[in-house]
């Protein structure tokens, strides 16, 4: 009889990819398959010709561009030596999700089911394309997909003998058991923060934990949004990096939200355990020391603060032990209650922490040891780096927007990464920051003699002004940056340092500011501002000087 294996490798950036990967792991296992879900890069890529049955689900970032957790598989499967049927035995699903107000809507995966099939590989189905933008999100397309998908491999790979599908109702078993230990044990304090290994480059399962030195509110008072220019102490990390390098940092939950969820599970956040995977093949979470307190958990790797998705009601309702709540959750995880769960979650932006409020009785019911199947982990922010190793050795500095807005909810939203950070006094204490580095996708002209038109509106200025400070040291004019904001008076970020690069001839410098005209300017050019009318008039100047033009990414008419 064939062996009944199935692997689910997923690309994920937000979560999205991954949770609807463990989604298909939990259905795998309900059909009684054996089944592993790992990350594409966490997988040995040349153990795929020994595969029989995969299913990649992967997300499209950026414009068109692969997760960071497949960039490494990306690379190898586009190799050009590799065999056109060296994949013949493979039979093989794509499931993609992105956003078709996206040029290059679900390009990943198009990308991929048409590469495995260059290679051999037998597809079961067309490739699926999941759309955010549709009414009901992805799973208008997931779930009719992974029904067919099922009916096709059951066709292929047959129940045993006398077992049936598992029914839904039966809760599936944790990834992880929670052994608490004695109350008099101790805990070895670090955890994220412990010391890297010496000449070890700083990344996501070693961050380096960066000192903060100011923090700095770059908007007046009386402006509606709080800006930061906030600089870290890199001193001894071994982080190199460049203009349009890209700043990683490690958020975490605030104090007064890992107490409210502690007191609603009831858990105690001073007790120490250990965790143990349930799955022999599996590994512990790569985060998380060993052993470890509940209140570690839930500041530095429970997301408590984001919008909870379909899998979190789902998972919810089997523990509640109240039949209307029961009901309740049951609704929000069936395909039918998906356009009511966005009223409740999506729309208004609540967070898992304030959902977890609404369904009181569940809540208390839920077991420990489920906490790391219910809730995701918290993700590292990506923030453009603003500052130049030639002009501030030793240290990063980023401008950040500190997110907070309104919906129907009565508490305004606030960003968890940007909120954290803005709350970081040096005055008031030594703070330290997890982050590292990676590549950014804006790339600066190899030549420095190579005149630069920049177009930075808001915190978009932020790779700019690092581009900047690069080439002042190395001594290079044929700067030219545009800058736009709502007001001169208010946040006109970095106004001294940009006048004062003028005065030395360093910088040409236009200005938009949309609310100190009468006729105001949007990024596409269409109005009459004076800074707007003079790029369009330098435009054949740059092209005849071969000169080079940066902007921040796609960007739509920005609100004024």
């Amino acid at each position: 009889m064939v062996e009944r294996k199935l692997l689910v490798l997923f690309g994920s950036q937000t979560g999205t990819a991954q949770d609807t990967a463990e989604r298909i792991g939990r259905e795998a296992k309900r059909r009684h398959f054996q089944c592993r879900v790992e990350a594409l890069d966490s997988y040995d890529v040349a153990n795929l010709i020994n595969e029989l049955l995969v299913i990649f689900v992967c997300a499209t970032t950026g414009q068109g561009d692969p997760p960071d957790n497949m960039k490494m598989f990306w690379r190898f499967l586009f190799r050009k030596n590799l065999p056109p049927g060296s994949l013949c035995q493979l039979d093989y699903a794509v499931l993609g999700l992105g956003d078709s107000s996206y040029p290059k809507f679900n390009f990943v995966a198009k990308k991929l089911h048409k590469r495995v099939l260059q290679l051999g590989g037998n597809p079961l189905l067309p490739v699926a394309l999941g759309d955010d933008q549709h009414d009901l999100g992805p799973d208008a397309v997931v779930d009719p997909w992974l029904l067919a998908l099922w009916d096709k491999i059951l066709a292929l790979y047959p129940l045993p003998p006398g077992l049936e599908i598992i029914s839904p109702d039966v809760r599936p078993p944790p990834k992880y058991t929670l052994h608490y230990l004695a109350e008099d044990s101790p805990y070895p304090n670090g955890g994220l923060l412990q010391p890297i290994a010496p000449r070890a480059v700083p990344s996501e399962l070693h961050p380096f934990a960066a000192r903060v030195v100011s923090n700095q509110r770059v908007t007046a008072e009386s402006h509606f949004q709080d800006v930061r220019l906030i600089e870290f102490d890199v001193t001894g990390s071994g982080i190199m990096f460049s203009a349009g390098d890209v700043v990683m940092i490690q958020p975490q939950n605030c104090p007064e939200d890992v107490q409210q969820f502690c007191q609603l599970l009831r858990l105690d956040p001073d007790r120490c355990f250990v965790l143990k995977p349930t799955d022999p093949d599996a590994s512990l979470p790569a985060l998380l020391p060993q052993p470890c307190t509940i209140r570690h958990l839930v500041t530095h790797y429970l997301d408590i603060s984001c919008v909870p998705r379909r899998s979190f009601f789902e998972l919810l309702s089997y523990f509640s032990t109240n039949e209307l709540e029961r009901e309740k959750l049951q609704e929000f995880s069936s395909a039918q209650g998906q356009e009511e769960l966005y009223s409740y979650c999506n729309r208004p932006r609540r967070t898992t922490l304030e959902a977890l409020w609404d369904f009181p009785h569940t809540t208390c019911a839920i077991p420990p040891e489920y906490l790391l199947d219910l809730i995701p982990r918290i993700r590292p922010r990506a923030f453009s780096i603003a500052s130049s190793m030639l002009a501030h050795p030793d240290r990063i500095q980023i401008l950040m927007a500190v997110v907070r807005y309104k919906t129907q909810l009565s508490k305004p939203r606030r960003g968890l990464c940007s909120t954290w950070l803005a709350s970081l006094n040096p005055e008031q204490g030594d703070f330290r920051v997890p982050l590292w580095v990676k590549k950014g996708g804006m790339k600066f002209p190899a030549d420095p003699d190579t005149p630069v038109i920049m177009i930075g509106p808001g915190t978009g200025v932020a790779p700019f002004r690092a581009a900047i400070q690069e080439r002042v040291a190395q001594g290079r004019r044929g700067n030219c940056l545009f800058f736009g904001c709502r007001q001169k008076s208010k946040d006109f970020y970095c106004q001294a340092e940009w006048e004062e690069l003028v005065t030395k001839g360093f910088l040409t410098l236009f200005t938009a500011f949309s609310r100190d005209q009468e006729c105001q300017a949007d990024a596409s050019g269409s109005g009459r501002s004076p800074a707007v009318g003079v790029a369009a008039g330098r435009w054949p100047v740059t092209l005849r000087s071969r000169g080079a033009f940066n902007s921040p990414g796609t960007v739509p008419a920005l609100p004024v």
